[in-house]
């Protein structure tokens, strides 16, 4: 079963507001629209016109904001041999890890821990995939609750060198691993944490990019450390990629760049044009 979208449209919204610095009053005087139906917005009143406003206040793509206050819209479902997330339960929401492995060779890597690693070390066991190495996204509790489970004498645990995890090793992000045949590329993704790494992954039938709270489907973690720099780091690292990468996030359903680009309003500038409305001269096809 497809996951649910990790944020809410009301959590875009304060994401947004809380990232450029706006009280209520603010927001609502730069919007144009009243208090309180700022408050009724955020409390989850689908008010379209309102929202619309707020958008433009926000920098927010309106029309893709909309799509997830209607709920109308869902990533497609992604499968690719070698790939494999693990949703478990952390306190009041879920959180994703992933094992990757080369198919041929069966070497694999675990990416984050979730808040329980058994059922990932018992499929690669199942698969009879050989964890070497674990690679950490950022090291908030919910991404490295389960180390333990995971690390064993013959697995490498790193951490970027800007947040390091107590006896890993450590990297400077723009360096480079093999899994086998496979290729990992470390891009610094930051601003929701001091040193959030995105991994992409080169090898598979597609390739991947593994973000951790970089970006969410239709949203983006929150700007913790910097919500400026969390836009700028995404765009440059992540969006930059080719369409059909697929993006595997810390929190709620994998998705793909292409998909982002049309449904994440954290980015209105790169959104893909409208196809043009046919012509009424257009003639029809015919077979």
């Amino acid at each position: 079963m497809l996951l649910p979208l990790e944020d809410l449209f009301t959590d875009i919204i304060a994401k947004a507001q809380r990232g450029l610095g706006f009280d209520d009053a603010a927001l609502a005087q730069k919007a144009g629209v009243s208090e309180d139906a700022l408050r009724a917005v955020k409390s989850g009143t689908v008010d379209e016109e309102t929202i619309t406003h707020l958008a433009a206040a926000l920098d927010l793509h309106a029309h893709s904001l909309l799509t997830i206050a209607r709920d109308s819209w869902r990533p497609h479902p992604r499968e690719v041999l070698g790939l494999h997330q693990f949703t478990t339960p952390f306190k009041d929401m879920t959180v994703n890890a992933y094992l990757v492995w080369d198919t041929t060779t069966k070497v694999g890597a675990a990416f984050d821990t979730g808040a329980d690693a058994s059922e990932l070390v018992d499929m690669a066991r199942a698969f009879g995939v050989r964890i070497e190495h674990i690679f950490l996204t950022h090291t908030h509790p919910d991404h490295v609750a389960d180390i333990a489970t995971l690390r064993k004498p013959n697995t490498t645990l790193h951490s970027c060198s800007k947040e390091p995890w107590e006896d890993s090793v450590q990297f400077d992000c723009g360096q480079e691993f093999t899994l086998s045949s496979l290729r990992i590329e470390t891009k610094q993704t930051w601003g929701h944490s001091r040193g959030g790494v995105s991994y992409v992954v080169h090898g598979l039938s597609k390739p991947l990019i593994i973000v951790g709270d970089a970006l969410f489907a239709g949203s983006m973690g929150g700007g913790m450390v910097s919500y400026a720099d969390a836009l700028a780091t995404n765009r440059e690292h992540i969006f930059s990629l080719h369409d059909d990468t697929i993006i595997c996030p810390g929190h709620g359903p994998m998705t793909t760049v292409g998909e982002e680009k049309e449904h994440n309003p954290f980015f209105p500038e790169i959104k893909k044009a409208p196809h043009p409305a046919p012509s009424s001269q257009t003639q029809p096809l015919t077979t």
